[in-house]
C-alpha cells in the first residue's frame, strides 16, 4: 500500500486501541469525573484528561495528588473501570470516524494488522467483542505481556518493537497509528513510522517532529492511499 507523504511500501499496520480505534478515552474521562463526584473530591474536571495517554510515572503522579490513601485511589480507579465496562455494555463504545472504513479497506489490501495496547487483557477483549472488529487483527499486545515481565509499558519502544518482531516485516514496511503523545514517542523510539490521529488532546510540536503525519481523522488518511 502506498500513501502519500511515505515513501515505503506498507504492508502491516499497528493500532493502539483506547482513543484511536474507540472513543474509550472520552468515556474513562467521564467516568473519572464522575467516579470523583461521588467521593467529593473536589478536583477540576479537566484534570483528569492528564491521565489521558500517560505514562505510568504520570498517572503515580496524579494519583498521588489527589488521593490521600491507596485504598482511596484503588477505590476511585475500581469505580472508574466499572463504568466504562458498563457503559460498554450499554453500547456507548462506539469507533472512532473513519476506523470501520479504514479496517475494511486495509483488510481488502491484504494488509496485516494488530493491536499494541497498554490497556489490560480483559479490558482489550471485552472491546473487540463488543463493537465486532476483533477478525481484523491477526495478534494483539496488551498490558499482560508488560505484567508477565517481557516489555516495558509505553513510552517505552518495547511495546511495539514485540508487535512489529510478530508481524515478521521489516520496519520500513509498517506503519502504526496512534492517538497520544506517549504512544507516538514508542512508536518513534522502535524506529516505526507513525500516523497521529489526535483524540482529546491536540498534538504538541514533538508529536509533529516524531509522527510521519498528523490527521484528523482515518477519512483524511484514507485520502492519501
Amino acid at each position: 500500500m502506498h500513501v502519500k507523504g511515505i515513501n515505503d511500501d506498507i504492508q502491516g499496520i499497528v493500532f493502539d486501541m483506547d482513543g484511536l480505534l474507540v472513543n474509550s478515552e472520552k468515556l474513562y474521562w467521564d467516568a473519572n469525573i464522575q467516579a470523583a463526584e461521588e467521593e467529593d473530591l473536589g478536583t477540576p474536571r479537566d484534570a483528569y484528561l492528564k491521565l489521558t495517554g500517560a505514562t505510568v510515572k504520570e498517572m503515580q503522579d496524579f494519583y498521588h495528588k489527589y488521593f490521600k490513601t491507596d485504598a482511596d485511589r484503588d477505590r476511585f480507579i475500581k469505580r472508574t473501570d466499572d463504568l466504562v465496562w458498563q457503559w460498554t455494555d450499554e453500547g456507548k463504545l462506539k469507533l472512532q470516524p473513519g476506523v470501520q472504513e479504514a479496517l475494511d479497506e486495509f483488510q481488502k489490501r491484504g494488509m496485516h494488522m494488530a493491536i499494541a495496547s497498554s490497556n489490560y487483557e480483559d479490558v482489550v477483549q471485552h472491546v473487540l467483542w463488543a463493537t465486532g472488529i476483533r477478525n481484523y487483527f491477526d495478534f494483539h499486545i496488551s498490558y499482560l505481556d508488560v505484567q508477565k515481565g517481557h516489555i516495558e509499558p509505553k513510552p517505552s519502544p518495547d511495546i511495539y518493537l514485540t508487535a512489529a518482531k510478530k508481524m515478521h516485516l521489516p520496519k520500513e514496511n509498517i506503519l502504526v497509528f496512534e492517538d497520544s503523545s506517549t504512544g507516538v514517542q514508542s512508536a518513534a523510539s522502535a524506529g516505526l513510522k507513525c500516523v497521529m490521529v489526535p483524540d482529546l488532546i491536540p498534538p504538541t510540536e514533538k508529536d509533529r517532529t516524531n509522527a510521519a503525519m498528523i490527521c484528523q481523522n482515518f477519512f483524511e488518511f484514507l485520502k492519501r492511499i
